[in-house]
């Protein structure tokens, strides 16, 4: 399977894990990359000193690549990339702001970079700001949205047309045929997060892994669109949400009831019913927690298959 991003991170499968919140240390990452795959440490959830600490015991676990998402957006920035060149990080995702201030400083220290758009637009801008891959990530994916709300169907062979960038897909793919489908459309590997999330090693709660398997078709809503655009599961935080968006609220009124600490509540503390829980629409796909290991064999076995079947006309293309 050896292709540009194969290449570009050094890995044996061009399959990459999402940088999720609360889902994603060092344990998650390392079983990741151990497995030929990519794994990134979620910074977005961690202070500083503990995400320094989950480098530092990710460099122990593993003599695989691995790297580290970025969410441009959070506080104490200056702090966060000090650290990543203090600790030799090679690999930074980054999201949630523009490449143009970071990918600068992270390029002069040997770093390679990758930012996550949700347009062609934002493509062209990446490749402007000199990153080295893009990640595009349809409005199918969990969490963090693009307020475009394009499918990962259309998005990747519109990003595809406007620039020649390594390109990962990102958005409802949780499979070898999905990520079969994505090669087809024009990506060169793809980046899972709702598929991780919901494994073994995953820090996520076992409270709301276990609730995730129980999601069927519309088990998820995008919502917060006055602030920031979040896939949710429908619980009661998503219903008092969906009221108060329904009747107009403010932007202030949505960061009162959103508050502080919410999602951790959900996803790393389990609580089901007032915690922000944060998956994919994929999520309907999954029926069992697995173990890293077992997720990459089984995608790339479902992938091989697909592919045979392509190759060998049964479809009668």
């Amino acid at each position: 399977m050896t292709n540009r991003i194969t290449s570009l991170f050094n890995i044996k499968y061009p399959i990459i894990q999402g940088g999720m919140v609360w889902c994603s240390g060092w344990k998650l990452a390392t079983a990741v990359s151990n497995a030929g795959g990519l794994g990134l440490i979620g910074a977005g959830s961690m202070h500083p000193d503990t995400f320094q600490e989950h480098i530092q015991k990710a460099k122990a676990a593993t003599n695989k690549p691995f790297g580290v998402n970025v969410p441009l957006l959070y506080p104490e920035m200056d702090k966060i990339m000090n650290i990543i060149v203090k600790e030799g990080v090679k690999i930074v995702f980054t999201s949630a702001g523009s490449p143009k201030k970071w990918t600068p400083f992270l390029k002069e220290h040997d770093i390679t970079v990758v930012h996550v758009v949700s347009s062609a637009f934002f493509a062209k801008k990446c490749e402007e700001a000199g990153v080295d891959a893009v990640v595009a990530e349809g409005f199918e994916a969990g969490g963090h949205n693009g307020r475009e709300e394009t499918t990962t169907m259309t998005l990747i062979p519109s990003v595809r047309r406007a620039t020649q960038l390594p390109l990962i897909a990102a958005g409802g793919i949780g499979s070898g045929e999905s990520m079969l489908s994505a090669m087809i459309l024009g990506a060169d590997g793809v980046q899972m997060g709702t598929r991780f999330a919901i494994s073994e090693e995953s820090s996520a709660h076992e409270n709301f892994k276990k609730s995730v398997l129980e999601l069927g078709e519309g088990g998820t809503k995008l919502a917060l669109k006055k602030l920031a655009p979040t896939r949710l599961v429908k619980n009661n935080f998503f219903n008092q949400v969906n009221e108060a968006e329904c009747r107009g609220a403010s932007p202030e009124e949505m960061k009162e009831i959103l508050g502080k600490g919410r999602a951790k509540s959900g996803m790393f503390e389990g609580n089901l019913d007032d915690g922000e829980l944060e998956i994919g629409q994929v999520s309907a796909l999954i029926t069992k927690i697995q173990t890293v290991s077992e997720i990459i064999s089984q995608i790339e076995q479902e992938y091989q298959e697909s592919l045979a079947q392509l190759q060998s006309n049964k479809y009668n293309f």
